[in-house]
């Protein structure tokens, strides 16, 4: 099985090495995208920039934060069989409401206007908190800014005809827990698996993340 990682706004495609390189011992194959550009896209453009760096068929497209903005057009681009949200922004298919419309009711509120890759006291404190002291000082070493103006303003289309998981970390500090799982079930119509995990996931439970993606995969 294959399983295309796709970074979330704040880390680089690093992030995802712990959770590579178990896949790969259970017989996968692990391939972390990197979005960044030297200037934005479309939501079309970053598939393609995927389905550039993508030479397989049918994997599993994983997307953390808010990269679930572009999830579903990446995992169209790659013909998933696939996808899986991690503590992702869930588009509002049916409504129309972009990213930006939902902040208040998304993130928790002491995490709106917090620029964690400014400032590492703050990123140990809302991504990072659950890592221990080892994983924390390499989770800081993927800190990096991506947020291009598409996440926050790119409107839903249809809801993709592809199988979704939906996973929840129960200790987020960052997007609240409550709004993810009825997301998952108003906008994507299944039930949250829950990680007792922070933010990350991928980071401070590798493990863990990785039973629960080739379980569901």
């Amino acid at each position: 099985m294959d399983f295309v990682l796709v970074h979330g706004t704040t880390q680089s495609p690093a992030s995802w090495d712990r959770v590579a390189k178990l896949l790969s011992a259970a017989g996968h194959r692990a391939i972390a995208v990197d979005l960044l550009t030297p200037e934005d896209l479309p939501a079309e453009g970053y598939a393609q920039h995927a389905r550039d760096q993508y030479d397989g068929e049918r994997p599993v497209v994983v997307a953390h934060s808010g990269a679930g903005v572009l999830l579903p057009s990446i995992a169209e681009a790659l013909d998933a069989r696939a996808m899986v949200w991690v503590a992702a922004y869930i588009p509002d298919f049916a409504g129309g409401k972009t990213l930006r419309d939902e902040v208040q009711a998304l993130f928790e509120p002491e995490w709106i206007g917090v620029d964690p890759t400014a400032d590492p006291a703050k990123a140990s404190e809302f991504l990072f908190h659950d890592c221990d002291p080892e994983t924390e000082h390499l989770a800081l070493d993927t800190l990096r800014l991506f947020a291009p103006a598409v996440l926050a303003t790119h409107p839903a289309g249809p809801a993709p005809e592809i199988p979704s998981t939906v996973i929840v970390p129960t200790r987020d500090r960052t997007l609240k827990p409550e709004w993810m799982r009825q997301a998952a079930r108003d906008r994507l119509g299944v039930t949250a698996l829950e990680i007792d995990a922070g933010h990350c996931p991928h980071m401070s439970r590798p493990a863990e993340l990785s039973g629960l993606l080739t379980g569901r995969a």
